[in-house]
């Protein structure tokens, strides 16, 4: 399994030099880092995402995260994964542009193979 944050990419860039990814504001507001599965993300983007451009997709491996990570409710119900600690760059499995294409967010298909295009 892999799961997924959405972020700008200057977020990510900083994260790069930085070592390690601490988190947007609203996961700064929030006290956890945001992360979406596969079946999630796309629901994620449009809610929270809707219209932005410049924006990446991170792919992260959740074993390499060890206790911080932690399955909570949220929309509807429904468990998303929330790190309650950085994100180390070692987690990370992948970054692809996550471009807007008629005002949809275009998911990459070798980052998400599992969902439908």
């Amino acid at each position: 399994m892999t799961i997924f944050k959405i972020c700008s990419a200057a977020e990510w860039a900083a994260a790069v030099a930085a070592g390690a990814y601490r988190g947007s504001a609203v996961d700064h507001r929030d006290g956890f880092i945001h992360f979406s599965t596969a079946e999630q993300a796309e629901e994620t983007a449009s809610r929270h995402f809707a219209g932005q451009d410049g924006l990446v997709l991170v792919a992260v491996d959740p074993a390499a995260l060890g206790d911080a990570l932690r399955w909570e409710p949220s929309r509807g119900g429904a468990l998303f994964p929330h790190l309650h600690a950085e994100v180390p760059l070692t987690a990370v499995q992948g970054v692809a542009p996550l471009p807007l294409v008629d005002g949809r967010h275009v998911f990459p298909p070798q980052l998400f193979p599992t969902v439908a295009r």
